[in-house]
């Protein structure tokens, strides 16, 4: 699985901990590549036309707080970014929602739970079924 991973300079430092935990994994770095500040929608849509493009199989981003970034990579169809608050807020990204893109708060998420919500995130399976027909509504709607 190829796993693409980003953020804006409020999550550099979460994102680039995240990047040695998972140096075993085929990761791609979109950037950024400092603290240096930046707009996190462009983070948000080279993930999004990473994911849509099938360059990768799954995102990561991350912001301040991951609530912008989500919000940027949602405006592209096809795109179901889920900010992983919680640990049940992970296992249903994948098993109802069956998000491609999972999102973080680099400044307001410890590390350890980051780590935890990506390994049950990876770890549950799309339940498809009742949960696709909604999928697919929302598919109609954008």
């Amino acid at each position: 699985m190829k796993i693409a991973i980003a953020s804006d300079h409020g999550g550099f430092e979460l994102k680039e901990a995240l990047k040695k935990h998972y140096a075993a994994l085929d990761l791609l770095d979109l950037g950024t590549y400092s603290t240096d500040s930046v707009d996190y929608p462009d983070y948000a849509h080279k993930m999004a036309h990473t994911i849509l493009s099938g360059q990768a199989d799954l995102g990561i981003l991350v912001c301040g707080t991951g609530i912008g970034i989500s919000i940027a990579a949602n405006r592209h169809k096809g795109i179901r970014a889920a900010l992983l608050y919680s640990d049940e807020a992970a296992k249903m990204a994948k098993a109802h929602n069956n998000a491609n893109i999972i999102v973080f708060g680099g400044r307001t998420m410890a590390f350890d739970d980051v780590i935890k919500r990506i390994d049950i995130f990876m770890q549950t399976a799309y339940e498809g079924g009742r949960h696709q027909q909604r999928l697919d509504k929302i598919e109609e709607t954008e």
